[in-house]
């Protein structure tokens, strides 16, 4: 039976698109045929096709793969390397300090040792 997947959301395939697009250039800066990065990066050209055209439904390590063949995968450690948003939520979760409230008027009656 076909796995059935939704389309994913616009912004994404735009990025995908562009991701694709780099790719490609990439390749083809590097004076790299699609049969030579499709066979260092272990998959078809039908594959390679696909990436390179930002299609949803290639996994992940495919285009890793095909970053890994260029030479671009330490690209890769910039994917959200800097979670600005995530650390200012998590910093805002974290509990305040405060400080026991003194009493003005002294310790309380009974409540010193008798000698």
């Amino acid at each position: 039976m076909a796995q059935v997947t939704s389309a994913p959301h616009p912004v994404v395939q735009r990025l995908l698109k562009d991701l694709g697009e780099r790719l490609r250039l990439a390749r083809l800066r590097r004076g790299f045929s699609m049969e030579v990065v499709a066979e260092r990066a272990g998959m078809s050209r039908p594959t390679l096709r696909a990436v390179e055209s930002g299609a949803p439904g290639v996994s992940l390590a495919s285009y890793v793969n095909v970053l890994h063949s260029l030479g671009l995968h330490d690209d890769l450690s910039l994917l959200a390397r800097d979670d600005e948003l995530g650390r200012k939520l998590q910093d805002a979760q974290l509990p305040t300090r405060r400080r026991a409230i003194k009493s003005a008027q002294g310790p309380r009656r009974g409540s010193e040792e008798r000698s």
